[in-house]
């Protein structure tokens, strides 16, 4: 009879444990899923935030390109370099591109540099030596 009761008895402890290890198992997996999401939202806010940033740097480029756009002084320079206006009594001078005028300018002539002779040349040369 003490060993039937000693066999229940350890089968109810080891029942017991499983009834705890099982949840706490679960517990951890749980637990590791929800932190797992969380350092996944984390990354995507990191992301987004960085997107965000840089975004809002190209939306103060633009803002600053539309503003010098509408400036007058700009429109001027755009109708005269792009389209070629000119005001009354101005001449519109249209140099070709740089590689044409460089076929056209004439080659420059490299002079050699020649060091003046030495003193004992020239003394040399007045002696006749």
């Amino acid at each position: 009879m003490r060993n039937l009761l000693v066999k229940v008895l350890h089968k109810f402890i080891r029942l017991k444990s499983l009834l705890i290890i099982f949840p706490a198992i679960l517990l951890m997996i749980s637990l590791t899923k929800s932190i797992e999401k969380v350092r996944q939202a984390n990354l995507q806010v990191k992301e987004k935030e960085e997107m965000l940033n840089k975004v809002v740097d190209e939306n103060k480029v633009l803002e600053a390109r539309l503003r010098e756009a509408r400036d007058d002084i700009y429109i001027e320079k755009q109708l005269r370099d792009k389209l070629g206006y000119a005001k009354e009594g101005e001449i519109v001078v249209i140099l070709p591109e740089d590689d044409v005028l460089r076929k056209l300018a004439p080659e420059e002539k490299k002079e050699e540099e020649t060091l003046p002779d030495p003193n004992w040349k020239k003394w040399m040369k007045v002696f006749d030596l």
